[in-house]
């Protein structure tokens, strides 16, 4: 019987799959990880703080992905788990 907290998390599992795996969502990302490249390697040597900028724009991309594939694996977790449980008991 699952929980109430790992219902809300194979929710979230569920939406953070379907939203990576949406097309339209990838190419922005993909978009807009190749422009923040190309505005930091672009920029002038006396530009730091456009720099940093940039960075930290990329670096919230890849936590907002990386946030999303977490989501996912947390999901997998419980749904595994579950039929691990399944399992153990059909043995029994």
């Amino acid at each position: 019987m699952r929980t109430d907290e790992q219902e809300r998390l194979i929710s979230l599992g569920d939406n953070a799959e379907e939203l990576l795996s949406n097309k339209a969502f990838t190419k922005t990302i993909n978009g807009l990880v190749e422009a923040t490249y190309n505005a930091f390697v672009n920029s002038k040597p006396d530009e730091a703080e456009s720099r940093e900028r940039t960075y930290n724009h990329y670096r919230a991309l890849v936590d907002v992905v990386n946030t999303l594939n977490q989501q996912v694996a947390v999901r997998d977790q419980i749904m595994e788990s579950e039929q691990a449980g399944d399992n153990s008991q059909e043995e029994e």
